[in-house]
């Protein structure tokens, strides 16, 4: 299998050379395979969302290289990196960031309108179980709801990167399943790539590859010949 993302002595400094200077990624190495579901687990500032956000186009590496397909993130422009964002990555964030004035049925619109190949907006919020909800508002959805439609809309742009932060925080049990099983399809019929966030490493035998990050470093890389079923797992 190639690798669709590899990452070579990335860091990421702020403040560096000052007595302030924290380092959020600190020589970061990793290949991640296509068609891969990868969680990455670590606790709270262990330095897994900034590694996202990185991946994700929304930030970029202080050193190292950040090569996902054929790009080097780490030398596109601004303008460049807009483009990798809209066209080649899924993003869904803690904070469902939905538009509030839009539907559900819309907010999902306005994110496959952007790509070439999107999927069916209506389809994916029938996928996330809110086939009664696609005509709400955000503010007449919980937030488990809401987190939900932006699941949905991060599907609808059939995108060759999904990235995924906390993406079950505001779910309960159930529906949090439900959700990670999507995950799951979605690298078993796409071919394409995930990447799960989380505290909770107790989901880690749904992956394909596990990263382990701590103090802004990886402390365990290792791939998982037999992943289970979500419907498998318990926490």
């Amino acid at each position: 299998m190639s690798n669709l993302i590899s990452l070579k002595d990335v860091y990421k400094i702020y403040n560096e050379g000052r007595e302030d200077e924290v380092r959020a990624n600190n020589n970061i190495n990793f290949d991640i395979q296509k068609g891969e579901l990868t969680i990455m687990v670590g606790n709270s500032g262990a330095g897994k969302s900034t590694l996202l956000n990185i991946l994700g186009g929304m930030d970029q590496a202080t050193r190292g290289q950040v090569l996902v397909g054929d790009k080097n993130l780490t030398t596109l422009s601004s303008r460049e990196l807009t483009t990798y964002r809209r066209l080649d990555v899924g993003f869904v964030f803690q904070f469902y960031n939905l538009v509030p004035n839009l539907t559900a049925l819309e907010n999902v619109e306005l994110a496959s309108e952007v790509v070439h190949d999107s999927l069916s907006p209506e389809e994916m919020l029938k996928n996330v179980g809110l086939r009664r909800r696609l005509h709400n508002f955000p503010a007449q959805m919980s937030g488990g709801e809401q987190q939900r439609v932006s699941i949905a809309r991060a599907m609808a742009k059939n995108p060759k990167l999904l990235l995924a932060d906390e993406p079950t925080g505001a779910l309960d049990y159930k529906t949090g399943k439900q959700i990670l099983q999507l995950f799951q399809d979605y690298v078993r019929t796409s071919g394409k790539n995930v990447i799960i966030v989380t505290h909770n490493s107790l989901i880690k035998p749904m992956a394909d590859h596990v990263i382990e990050v701590s103090d802004g470093q990886i402390k365990e890389d290792y791939r998982n010949d037999k992943p289970i079923p979500v419907k498998d797992l318990e926490w």
